[in-house]
């Protein structure tokens, strides 16, 4: 009997409920339920069936230990931590990690001791003075704590406790800082992985040693945000995640190297496991993958058989033993359920693969066993990828809105050069310790390996429905589907219960993309705000011409991937215009992404700020690209056939970078769409002396919704039938102001701050 397996499965549920039901005040009382429960089918009378009374023990005392520990888990660590929120304090501690540059200076995790005595794990917010610090340093300073499961608008939030951090804090003044002679212990992995990273960025160019310790150590700091975002669309993020592929890497090259000696590899492989796990941070799947291997090599050794549920239940029980609340960490949800996916599936479809590629098994080194190498690896990878997603898609939707749909390919030409950068690019990280020039010399097999990587994930996030996002109704029906597709077909018990789970994949994924095409599709005209925080990217759909009016914003994705996320989920892959009212960051940052990842037909910008950066940085892409720029310096009109144009005002203002954007009136038939930019009330008064306005279906809000734009001549002048406002959440400005929203009157006004990505559908 899997006696840990199931103690742990039952150990996590009760945690899962504890933390996602809110049961705080009933933790202890159901834990001695549970406890109860346990006692009493032990005592029972032994000539019933004692497997099924042991199960039923061993399940009830994981639900008492997994409501028991959460609760003290809470008293002991998170109420002591509560005490000091909203609190300015004189804060001693020592640095855990290295400093990481933040927006208005850098931060660094710390631990503290509270007034009881209780050791807490903070991040620091500080000046430039938190530049020079390493773990091991006693820092003191007056500190203002915060708590970390709110963000700073009050929201709840659980990325910092899942992680047992538990204070954010803001120092003042001066810091102290007081470095001992030795570092300690705790700080002793910090340092190495330092040093290896150091290692490595000495070896490798910088673009080449940003892909290497991504892969080797999962520092993504030197990734740029394109090529994160490439990797996430093409379903390799787990490759710069250190987990049980790496550790799998690892432990096969040391195989190759210490021979066939299957018990001295084994007890030279587990110190090593133990001494990269901590280097690499400790973190949820490469601990989870550590514990595994250590508990699948240990048991030959003792004499016992290796298990796959027990060594995952093991690995879950101690991360979850260590911190209940980190059973929020998507990290380690994600980890754990694309290792349960390989253990259940990954083997019968390797299998059924292998037959119809391989066909009978070949003696190894003959010519037929060389042929089947790569139809074999092709099966293999493909049953991993497709093992890993049974679980992981549902809860990839679930967290990240989207689902990366050429992950199988993507593995397929990809996962034989991860192996290489990483088991490479950690010799070459150990030999730069000893010699530089050893290093820079090994460097040259490895750094071709990365260039490939980079090649090879850029070119896959460019094809057509490489990722699909849920945006779309239809996708988020595909998954609820095919999650239940997949589960029926673990329940059932034939031989060939995946061929219904594959067939129902394709025939709904096919039909949710086609109603999600017509959709798009549909109506005369079409207007979609995106919620881009506070910035401005509008999609205004005439027939099948596209126009793009401004590309930027602040929020978490770029602008550009969530404009060209919503396009290519309807299958097209591209916009026809492209329209920059000006080069302010919150209308054109997201543009170099967007051409990144999709075809432009031609962009019309004004002839305004030419120092810009981002003007340089977009024009110069955009000549790369060979996209046509129109350099707007009087109205222009494009007729696109019918009674459909868009109409582009030249600049009309004569002082600030808002004044002198371009204006958008997009018309078919009766319909007209006008997009004003950043113009002021002095500018809009101008623009409606300029030219006649029709009476507009929709106006998108100028500047935001300021109080300086949307003047009451405007209004009058474009008699508005709908407002939209792009603005972003509790943003700075106070956008939009009362003094505008009260300005509209009556006018129906739809804010992306408050509705999120808004689309209005219009018909003649």
């Amino acid at each position: 009997m899997r006696i840990i397996a199931i103690l742990a499965a039952s150990y996590t549920a009760a945690v899962v409920l504890a933390v996602y039901g809110r049961l705080d005040a009933a933790l202890l009382p159901l834990g001695g339920v549970c406890a109860l429960t346990a006692a009493f089918f032990m005592c029972l009378n032994r000539h019933r069936s004692s497997r099924n009374r042991k199960k039923a023990a061993l399940i009830g005392l994981g639900l008492a230990l997994g409501f028991s520990w959460t609760a003290g888990y809470r008293a002991l660590f998170l109420a002591p931590a509560k005490e000091l929120e909203n609190r300015t304090v004189r804060m001693t501690a020592q640095v855990l990690q290295w400093p990481q540059r933040t927006h208005q200076g850098w931060s660094v995790l710390v631990r503290t001791e509270t007034e009881d005595g209780v050791w807490v794990d903070a991040l620091l917010y500080l000046d430039e003075q938190g530049r020079g610090l390493r773990p091991g340093d006693q820092i003191q300073s007056v500190v203002h704590c915060e708590p970390a499961d709110r963000s700073s608008s009050g929201e709840e939030i659980t990325y910092y406790t899942a992680k047992g951090v538990f204070l954010r804090g803001s120092a003042y003044g001066t810091l102290h800082v007081e470095r001992p002679e030795r570092p300690p212990l705790r700080a002793i992995p910090a340092l190495m992985s330092r040093a290896l990273e150091d290692s490595i960025r000495s070896a490798f160019p910088r673009q080449e040693g940003g892909q290497v310790l991504a892969i080797v150590l999962g520092n993504r700091d030197s990734l740029t945000r394109s090529f994160t975002t490439s990797m996430q669309r093409a379903g390799l993020s787990h490759t710069a995640a250190v987990s049980g592929m790496h550790l799998s890497f690892l432990a096969a090259f040391l195989t190759c190297l210490l021979g066939k000696h299957r018990r001295r590899t084994a007890w030279i492989i587990m110190p090593v496991m133990l001494i990269f796990m901590v280097t690499a941070g400790c973190t949820p799947s490469v601990t989870r993958a550590t514990v595994m291997i250590l508990l699948l090599l240990a048991a030959p050794l003792f004499g016992r058989e290796r298990d796959d549920a027990t060594a995952l239940g093991t690995a879950l029980l101690v991360l979850l033993v260590q911190n209940p609340l980190a059973v929020t960490h998507v990290g380690l949800q994600l980890s754990f359920a694309a290792v349960a996916g390989i253990f259940l599936t990954a083997e019968p479809i390797s299998r059924a693969l292998r037959e119809k590629l391989c066909g009978a098994q070949a003696k190894p080194w003959t010519l037929r066993w060389v042929m089947n190498l790569v139809p074999g690896y092709l099966a293999d990878t493909l049953a991993a990828t497709f093992g890993a997603m049974v679980f992981t898609l549902p809860l990839t939707a679930l967290h990240f809105s989207s689902v990366s749909l050429i992950s199988p390919l993507a593995n397929f030409v990809t996962l034989w050069a991860v192996a290489g950068i990483f088991c490479g690019g950690l010799l070459v990280g150990l030999a730069g310790m000893l010699s530089p020039a050893l290093a820079q010399l090994l460097a040259l097999a490895v750094a071709p390996l990365a260039r490939y990587m980079d090649w090879a994930v850029r070119w896959l996030a460019r094809l057509p429905f490489a990722s699909i996002t849920m945006d779309s109704v239809y996708y988020k029906l595909w998954v609820c589907i095919l999650s239940a597709g997949i589960l029926a077909a673990l329940v059932r018990k034939r031989r060939r219960r995946f061929y219904l789970p594959a067939s129902l994949a394709v025939i709904t994924l096919c039909t949710a993309a086609l109603l999600t095409s017509i959709e798009f599709g549909a109506g005369d005209m079409s207007v979609t705000a995106f919620d881009v925080g506070q910035g401005q990217c509008v999609l205004v759909r005439q027939g099948k011409f596209l126009t793009l009016v401004d590309c930027g914003g602040d929020s978490y994705d770029s602008a550009g991937d969530i404009a060209a996320n919503h396009i290519q989920n309807a299958g097209r892959n591209g916009v026809d215009l492209l329209v920059l009212s000006h080069f302010h960051s919150d209308h054109a940052n997201g543009v170099p992404q967007l051409l990144e990842r999709l075809k432009v037909g031609a962009i019309a910008i004004p002839e305004v700020d030419e120092d810009s950066p981002l003007r340089r940085e977009i024009l110069a892409l955009a000549k790369e690209r060979e996209i046509p720029v129109w350099v707007v310096t009087r109205d222009s009109q494009v007729r696109l056939g019918g009674d459909r144009d868009v109409t582009i005002f030249a600049p009309l203002g004569r002082k600030d970078i808002n004044e002198r954007g371009l204006t958008v009136l997009a018309s078919s038939g009766e319909n007209q769409v006008l997009l004003t930019g950043d113009m002021g009330a002095e500018v809009e008064r101008i623009l409606v002396g300029h030219t006649t306005l029709p009476q507009v279906e929709v106006m998108l809000a100028g500047h935001h919704g300021s109080k300086y734009s949307n003047s009451q001549a405007l209004l009058e002048a474009a008699r508005p039938r709908i407002v939209l406002i792009s603005a972003g959440q509790h943003n700075r400005f106070g956008h939009p102001d009362p003094e505008t929203l009260e300005r509209f009157g009556e006018i129906p006004v739809y804010r992306t701050d408050q509705c999120g990505t808004i689309q209005i559908r219009l018909d003649h």
